[in-house]
């Protein structure tokens, strides 16, 4: 009953649509991973039906975990992209094939722990923890014995890094992550496998000696931080975006965002006013906030083309689109700045994630002020003319950003005396207004989260319309 109730109160949403191309080649991936995590049991001489059997169902089992492993990717993250896919699965296989070659001289620490990493920090702990399940279940050689207390240890460390490395806002703590997991290691193994286990100096390969607990931790720190150091890369090469990427493109100081103060000031502060709604309101539903703040900043970029054609960049200077007194001219010109915002997406190298933030905060909107000033020139005109290209939100983030677009003129223009009542029913007839429009069907949004942001965007605005104290000045015009 509790899901058929989930699911009539959240839109349906489509898939995103993955090639055939990258479908083969993650199957062929899949399959890789199944050979190598069974193969061996194909070498016993004399081979049986039994022994046949066994290595059948090992090879189901990888396929099946890595295909469940697909799966939860995709439920975490429905726009879970095909290269990222692949690099799960990529990582798997390359762990499964380590564990072949270097399980007799590396220990399980250092083999599992360094991919749960990249994985929670790239697409989240739920993924990068059923990452960490698969890894450690199968393990492809069985003669090689592994110490119980060791295997645990390292399953309970991985678990830890796949937690913390989903909620990780900055290099700086990934730094300490790489730190106090390799002695939080030493320790455990200290209690659970004993002191004797403990070597320090006494071989020249002390890094590889597996079984010798400063030697396994050791080698887990070094590998943790050139996996911090590489991270940027998985983060360029599969489209990866961290925590800390999303705060280092949220500087006011990067390029685009001081370009857009210093041409744009209107459209600036318009931006920061929407980011205080747009946070509220995610904060308030469990949403993402790093990714919103910072796709709200960037959402309005394209305005930089021509900042003098928006009426907030005007300062009452005279408005061009009254010059040419043209509405579908105008329309095609506020077409534009999604247009043009795109374009220095893809120029400054933005993620997709905060590029979607531009044409999807309009959606397919109408332009209404100008579809109605055509039709009181009676203009043979189309309404699709008059309506922005799309596509419509695909996110709850991105249609949070719509509604807060919407809402934020209107309230910056309502009386500091309006009740919260009508403050309310303001924000109440745009969100209902666009959802009847068919923008928000695509968002994941449900009834009850709607209802929720009305609330953060009324409780924003009873802090924002307050008055200032009139203060008393002396003759000569200074505060007293």
């Amino acid at each position: 009953m509790f899901y058929s109730w989930k699911r009539s109160q959240v839109p349906i949403k489509l898939p995103i649509k993955i090639s055939k191309i990258d479908n083969l080649i993650i199957f062929l991936i899949c399959i890789l991973i199944s050979i190598i995590s069974s193969y061996k049991l194909l070498l016993i001489s004399p081979l049986n039906l039994s022994d046949f059997f066994s290595w059948f169902l090992i090879f189901c089992e990888a396929l099946i975990s890595s295909w469940i492993l697909i799966l939860v990717s995709k439920k975490e993250n429905p726009t879970i992209t095909s290269r990222q896919i692949i690099l799960i699965i990529t990582l798997l296989l390359v762990i499964q094939a380590m564990k072949l070659g270097l399980a007799s001289t590396i220990s399980p620490l250092s083999i599992i722990i360094p991919p749960a990493l990249i994985i929670s920090q790239g697409m989240g702990s739920i993924t990068a923890l059923a990452w960490v399940s698969i890894a450690s279940l199968i393990w492809p050689d069985s003669a090689i014995n592994i110490n119980n207390n060791l295997f645990f240890i390292s399953l309970v460390c991985a678990s830890v890094v796949s937690v913390l490395g989903g909620r990780i806002r900055s290099r700086a703590q990934l730094l300490q992550l790489s730190i106090f997991v390799p002695i939080g290691a030493f320790l455990s193994q200290w209690i659970l496998i004993g002191k004797d286990k403990i070597s320090l100096f006494d071989k020249q390969e002390f890094v590889f000696v597996d079984g010798k607990i400063f030697s396994d931790s050791l080698l887990l720190a070094i590998v943790m931080l050139f996996t911090i150091l590489f991270i940027p890369v998985f983060e360029s090469i599969f489209g990866l975006l961290t925590k800390a990427r999303l705060l280092e493109l949220a500087d006011k100081e990067k390029p685009l965002i001081r370009r857009l103060s210093i041409e744009a000031p209107g459209t600036f502060e318009h931006t920061l006013l929407i980011c205080g709604l747009a946070e509220e309101a995610t904060r308030i539903i469990g949403g993402d906030i790093d990714l919103i703040k910072t796709g709200a900043l960037y959402h309005d970029v394209g305005k930089l083309h021509a900042p003098n054609w928006f009426i907030e960049n005007q300062e009452g200077s005279n408005n061009p689109h009254d010059e040419i007194d043209d509405p579908i001219k105008s329309a095609e010109i506020l077409q534009a700045h999604v247009d043009e915002g795109l374009k220095y997406a893809r120029k400054n190298r933005l993620p997709k994630l905060i590029a979607n933030f531009i044409p999807e905060h309009q959606g397919t909107l109408r332009m209404g002020y100008f579809f109605q000033k055509a039709k009181e020139k009676n203009l043979n005109i189309n309404e699709s003319d008059f309506r922005y290209k799309g596509p419509i939100p695909q996110s709850k983030e991105t249609a949070i950003l719509m509604l807060a677009d919407g809402c934020e003129a209107a309230l910056r223009a309502m009386n500091v005396n309006a009740s919260d009542k009508e403050a309310l029913d303001t924000i109440s007839n745009i969100i209902n207004t666009r959802q009847k429009d068919g923008q928000l069907d695509n968002s994941d949004l449900s009834f009850g989260e709607i209802y929720l942001i009305k609330r953060a965007f009324l409780g924003v605005w009873k802090r924002i319309r307050h008055r200032r104290i009139q203060y008393p000045t002396s003759k000569n015009n200074t505060f007293s």
